[in-house]
């Protein structure tokens, strides 16, 4: 296997993973995954940025194979998909010195039982000549673990960034310019499930790379961004950009009654101008629900009652969707109950990192009836009155 220029003295050296499904065994992976790693060749020294994943590590070294020295490898993140190799490269270049963050050290020692001393850690704002090339190291800590580091290779203006500005998705393509629709949908999926919880330290990170003249942008997930203001736009629109208008509506229904108020306040939704995003959680990738709420202002839960509470799918959904924070403004339920519970109650109790407005639930015994239909009508109203006050504040 053979290296991939990104341009003169930076090759591309990583591998893609055709096959993997489920990362951290909860999130799937639709569209696969790589794990990149890269070449640069000084005209002094010569460094390898990150390690790959250990399953994968072996096309690592074929892509390696004609690489007689390496000086430096530099560990942008300790976290096993990008660090897991090191142990095969270092064992191959005894003499590279590895490179990491403070923290990144402390976690490469921990994680992979590699001596402290084999490791440096680096500062923020350290530079390191290669020759012709300069390295220029930045701290970029919870994008997404308290030890990432990004690396500028200052010549070339050229940013190393880990997990920051990164996508599961396995292509042939090694710029992202060659397939942009396909990128944008894999990036924001990528930041919902990993960037998003941490939205405030991603805006501060984003800030502190405001200064750099950027003409490539190499993540370790996904293509390289040839045109870096396509992702940096993209982040900034996640971060705080403009709400749509639109509810997502998770749910589950047992025998039919939450299917029926489902499919009908999507109606009433619909004719009040208001979009909704249903996702029915029997069959549902739960990427796309991540996804759908990194811009959505309301969430509707619906459930029935399960022994006195809300069903157990919905639970694990609406704990996710604690652990994600999006930037949520309101908040509702609707479903069905046989006898009573307190459903809403423990819904709500969940959701304690989102700062929302509880909207007025819609539960129905038994089938829904007029009068629960009406009141998903008011519902619709309530959502559709706030969009609009959001719009005009232009938050929509």
């Amino acid at each position: 296997m053979k290296t991939r220029p990104v341009l003169p003295g930076v090759e591309w050296v990583g591998a893609v993973d055709w096959q993997r499904g489920l990362f951290d065994a909860l999130i799937p992976l639709p569209d696969r995954t790589s794990y990149n790693s890269y070449l640069i060749r000084g005209s002094e020294k010569t460094v390898l940025v990150d390690a790959t994943e250990p399953n994968l590590v072996h096309v690592l070294m074929t892509r390696l194979e004609d690489v007689e020295k390496i000086d430096y490898i530099l560990s942008l993140h300790a976290e096993q998909d990008h660090s897991g190799g090191l142990p095969v490269v270092m064992e191959k270049y005894p003499q590279a010195q590895l490179l990491a963050s403070p923290k990144g050290k402390e976690n490469l020692s921990t994680h992979l039982s590699i001596p402290a001393d084999r490791i440096r850690a680096v500062q923020d704002g350290e530079t390191l000549s290669l020759g012709d090339k300069t390295l220029h190291f930045i701290h970029i800590p919870w994008v997404h673990w308290p030890d990432t580091l990004a690396a500028y290779l200052v010549e070339d203006r050229l940013l190393f960034t880990t997990d920051f500005f990164g996508s599961h998705l396995a292509t042939s393509d090694l710029f992202a310019s060659a397939n942009v629709p396909r990128v944008y949908a894999a990036a924001k999926r990528y930041y919902a499930e990993i960037m998003m919880p941490l939205r405030s330290m991603v805006q501060k990170n984003l800030e502190k790379l405001q200064g750099l003249e950027l003409a490539f942008i190499a993540p370790s997930h996904g293509p390289v961004y040839d045109q870096p203001e396509f992702i940096l736009d993209a982040y900034r629109q996640w971060i705080g950009g403009p709400l749509r208008n639109t509810v997502v509506l998770p749910f589950v229904s047992m025998h039919g009654s939450t299917l029926q108020m489902a499919s009908y306040f999507c109606e009433s939704l619909a004719e009040r101008g208001v979009a909704a995003d249903p996702f029915d959680l029997t069959n549902t990738d739960i990427g796309r629900i991540a996804e759908a709420l990194v811009d959505a202002p309301t969430l509707v839960i619906g459930t029935p009652t399960m022994l006195g509470g809300p069903h157990p799918g919905v639970v694990g959904a609406t704990f996710l969707v604690n652990m994600l924070r999006p930037r949520l403004k309101y908040l509702s339920v609707i479903g069905s109950y046989g006898w009573g519970g307190r459903t809403v109650e423990i819904l709500t109790e969940m959701l304690t990192a989102l700062k929302t407005e509880t909207l007025t639930p819609v539960l129905c015994k038994g089938l829904p009836g007029e009068t629960d239909f009406q009141a998903l009508d008011a519902l619709a109203d309530a959502i559709a009155e706030r969009h609009t006050t959001l719009a005009e504040g232009t938050g929509i």
